[in-house]
């Protein structure tokens, strides 16, 4: 059996509603042989008559009835489907896929979900916890839309990679210690540190200052939590360098900031595919570009 076409369904419950093929058409803004021919048409395929004629008003079979509550669902969720590509389209829902590091989730990215709850209430965001590499490659395979990663990375073919926040690096350090004026990478190496995981673009940025100036300190403990962290440089356990965002949250007060000498950058990147973004994936892009530095 061939299958049955949803306007056919539409005519069939129309007709059922309004009782007269007559009003079905004028309603459906149809001729009145295309109305008698879905019917005939419907009825052919299913081998059975569905609407009794009778002189006052047109009536369901007992099998007509069946199809057309059945019709009536399908046609209710056809129409549902519809609205909700339409509000996607538009820009008033959707769901956008988005992958970031812990450090990022800790306060950046919170100010741009605060910014879409508000002005897209309807865009659904999902947040996925990872390097920047994985967040590229799943990017690039499609199952990502926007991802949050370290710069620089090399050129990836189908992909948008773009300069969205320079953030200092800063010592961050127990207040109980003795700190210098000037932080510099000898005087940190000396002391016991806490520094993010070796797999991150993070950890291989603090290295790669530490070794500029002929060092090669061993971490106390590497782990990629940046508020663990903080948490354990405030209980005195060692000395840890960390993005300082400007506009987060107050530090624990048995900690002290102080800037590195050399100065030390961790810049950060947006990547999504090339061509023109879905619109919920805009909007998520347009959140993020607000709290981009100026």
């Amino acid at each position: 059996m061939r299958e049955l076409k949803l306007d056919q369904l539409r005519t069939l419950v129309t007709i059922a509603e309004l009782g007269s093929f007559a009003a079905a058409a004028r309603t459906l803004h149809l001729a009145a042989p295309t109305v008698s021919l879905h019917v005939a048409e419907l009825e052919s395929r299913l081998g059975t008559a569905l609407l009794l004629r009778q002189r006052q008003r047109v009536v369901p079979t007992g099998v007509g009835q069946g199809l057309i509550e059945r019709a009536r669902r399908l046609l209710a969720d056809v129409d549902a489907a519809l609205d909700e590509v339409a509000r996607q389209v538009e820009g008033r829902a959707g769901r956008v896929r988005l992958g970031a590091s812990t450090g990022a989730l800790a306060w950046l990215l919170p100010q741009a979900l605060e910014t879409m709850g508000r002005d897209h209430p309807g865009v659904d965001v999902q947040v996925a916890v990872l390097t920047s590499q994985e967040a590229l490659s799943r990017v690039q395979e499609g199952t990502l839309d926007i991802g949050l990663v370290a710069l620089p990375q090399a050129a990836i073919k189908g992909l948008q990679i773009v300069p969205w926040r320079r953030d200092p690096v800063m010592a961050f350090l127990p207040r109980a210690w003795t700190v210098p004026r000037t932080i510099t990478p000898a005087w940190l190496a000396a002391r016991p540190l806490i520094l993010n995981d070796a797999s991150t673009r993070l950890h291989r940025l603090t290295m790669d200052w530490f070794a500029a100036a002929g060092e090669q300190p061993q971490a106390r403990i590497e782990l990629n939590f940046n508020d663990a962290i903080k948490s354990l440089v405030a209980a005195g356990y060692g000395a840890a360098l960390l993005p300082r965002e400007e506009g987060a949250a107050g530090l624990d007060a048995r900690m002290v900031i102080s800037p590195l000498t050399p100065r030390l950058w961790r810049p950060l990147g947006l990547a999504h595919r090339t061509g023109r973004p879905e619109p919920a994936t805009r909007h998520m892009l347009e959140a993020l570009a607000a709290i981009r530095q100026r």
